[in-house]
């Protein structure tokens, strides 16, 4: 009799996007500077997030590049998605030393779905990312979802907790 394999029932596919799902974000997230250059959970800019106030949309993403927040800010990955033509959001995703533009898992053209929270900085209404996400089997998470808190504040150990 020959040996199975566990996961012969599960095709390829599904299986590398499972991989990916729970591995992606964790292998792309960068060791925090040791000063956080205003993405610290305290400052001024985290302040703007209020979990209570939980939203979300979908749309296509646009453009994917970085900016700076707040003046005296380290830049951010962020992404233009596009609910319709004339509708367009800025999403902030997360500080560009725990993920840039290229490590988010996230190209021009996906139609993703974006959970998170509208803050307004100097008069322009954006969106403040909890998690990304792609299709059925990807998602890029980046604040934990009850309460804010931004996963590049967190250990290893705690943000593989909440990846889930």
């Amino acid at each position: 009799m020959q040996k199975r394999w566990p996961f012969d029932s599960i095709p390829a596919a599904m299986l590398i996007a499972l991989v990916l799902i729970f591995a992606a974000p964790l292998g792309a997230v960068a060791e925090p500077p040791a000063d956080m250059a205003g993405w610290n959970v305290d400052s001024p800019y985290n302040q703007l997030y209020d979990a209570r106030e939980l939203d979300s949309f979908k749309g296509y993403v646009k453009k994917i590049y970085t900016l700076v927040p707040m003046p005296g800010m380290a830049p951010a990955t962020a992404i233009v998605v596009a609910e319709s033509e004339e509708d367009l959001n800025v999403v902030h995703v997360c500080p560009e030393w725990f993920a840039g533009p290229g490590d988010i898992g996230i190209r021009r053209g996906d139609r993703v779905k974006v959970k998170g929270v509208w803050a307004e900085i100097d008069g322009e209404f954006v969106f403040m990312a909890s998690k990304v996400k792609k299709g059925d089997y990807f998602e890029f998470k980046v604040r934990i979802t009850k309460d804010g808190t931004p996963f590049w504040t967190l250990s290893p150990e705690e943000q593989a907790k909440h990846s889930n």
